[in-house]
C-alpha cells in the first residue's frame, strides 16, 4: 500500500480527533473577572454579553467582582490564572490603558500578561457646563479659560479616572489651564454640578444625558473625533478646538497571555456577533455608550495606543496614584 493510500484511509479516522479537540471547549463554566462592584459601566456591559454568551454556549459565563486598588488586585489575579479558556477579565481604559503609568508597583504587565479578545463599548466623554455659566461654545469656553488661567474650575472623577486624564489631555494639547477639583466618582461630581458649586465637568455621556436631557446642564462638545449618536448636535473637541483630541472610558474582554489562540479567535467572533446584533447595539447605545467589537489584532493595538498616549500625559500632568 502506498503512502497516500495510507494517508487516505488514516484521513477520517484523524478528523472527529480534531474536531473534537476543537469543539471540546467550553466544557465546563467561563468566568470573567470584573474589576469593579457591581453597577459600574465595565461591570453593566460585560454582564449584557456574558448574558449573551451563556445562551451561545453550551456551559455558562459567570462574572466574578473584584473591586478595589484601582483595579489592579483582580488583573493580577487574571493574568496568573490557568491560560486555557475558563478565565476572562474585564479590561477596561483604566486598568489596562491609564494604570501602567500611575501606578509604580502595577502587579502586571498591561501589554505582555494578557491576549486581547475585542473591546465590548466605548463610553463617549464630553465637556458639560452649569447653565449659568456664560460660555455657550467650546471656543467661547476657550477664550474664557485663558482669559483666567487656572482659575476657572472643572469637576473630576477622580485622579487618574478617564474624566481626569481627558482633562489633562485636552491641557496638553490646547495649552489651557483649568483647576481640576476631584471627586470621589462621577455621582458626586455631577451633583455639585448641578448645584453650581463647579461651573464645568468632563464627564460621560451615559452618566450626564440625563441632566442634558433635563436641561439641567449644557453639553459644549464630545471629546470622541465623531460626534456620538446620543447627542448629534453637539460637536466634538476635536473639529472646534483641538483637531485629533480623543479620549474616552472603553471595557473590553482580555484573557491570560498563554490562552490557545483558536479559543482566544472563538470568543472573540462571538463577542463580536453578539454586539453587532441591532437589539444589543441600540440598548448599549440607550446607556450612552457605543458598542465596538473588534478582531484581537484591533484590540491589542488599540490598547497599546491608549497605553503610549495616557503615558505622555501622565508624564506631562505628573498623575501618580501612589503618592
Amino acid at each position: 500500500m502506498s503512502m497516500s493510500r495510507r494517508a487516505l484511509l488514516a484521513l477520517p479516522a484523524l478528523l472527529p480527533t480534531a474536531a473534537i479537540a476543537q469543539g471540546a471547549w467550553p466544557e465546563r463554566p467561563v468566568r470573567i473577572i470584573v474589576p469593579f462592584p457591581p453597577g459600574q459601566a465595565a461591570d453593566t456591559f460585560t454582564r449584557l454579553v456574558a448574558d449573551q454568551l451563556s445562551q451561545r454556549w453550551p456551559q455558562r459565563v459567570v462574572v466574578e467582582n473584584r473591586g478595589g486598588g484601582a483595579g489592579a488586585p483582580a488583573l493580577e489575579a487574571g493574568a496568573r490564572a490557568a491560560p486555557d479558556g475558563y478565565t476572562l477579565i474585564a479590561g477596561t481604559s483604566g486598568t489596562l490603558g491609564v494604570n501602567p503609568s500611575v501606578l509604580a508597583r502595577l502587579p502586571y504587565d498591561a501589554e505582555r500578561d494578557f491576549a486581547a479578545i475585542s473591546n465590548i463599548a466605548m463610553v463617549p466623554l464630553l465637556l458639560v457646563a452649569h447653565p449659568s455659566f456664560p460660555a455657550r461654545t467650546v471656543q467661547d469656553l476657550a477664550a474664557a479659560v485663558r482669559a483666567r488661567p487656572g482659575e476657572v474650575n472643572i469637576a473630576s472623577a477622580g485622579p487618574a479616572t478617564s474624566q481626569h486624564m481627558a482633562t489633562e489631555l485636552l491641557q496638553l494639547r490646547t495649552g489651557l489651564r483649568f483647576n481640576i477639583v476631584h471627586y470621589r466618582g462621577s455621582g458626586p461630581g455631577m451633583a455639585d454640578l448641578l448645584a453650581g458649586n463647579v461651573p464645568l465637568m468632563m464627564d460621560s455621556v451615559a452618566s450626564a444625558l440625563p441632566q442634558i436631557q433635563a436641561g439641567r446642564v449644557r453639553a459644549l462638545a464630545v471629546a470622541q473625533p465623531r460626534r456620538v449618536p446620543q447627542l448629534p448636535d453637539v460637536p466634538t473637541i476635536a473639529e472646534t478646538l483641538a483637531p485629533g483630541y480623543e479620549a474616552a472610558g472603553w471595557s473590553g474582554l482580555v484573557a491570560p497571555a498563554a490562552t490557545p489562540p483558536e479559543i482566544i479567535r472563538r470568543i472573540s467572533a462571538d463577542v463580536g456577533a453578539v454586539l453587532r446584533e441591532p437589539a444589543m447595539q441600540e440598548r448599549i447605545q440607550a446607556m450612552g455608550a457605543i458598542a465596538d467589537p473588534g478582531t484581537p489584532e484591533q484590540f491589542a493595538a488599540f490598547i497599546r495606543a491608549e497605553i503610549v498616549k495616557w503615558r505622555e500625559v501622565a508624564r506631562a500632568a505628573n498623575v501618580r496614584l501612589d503618592g
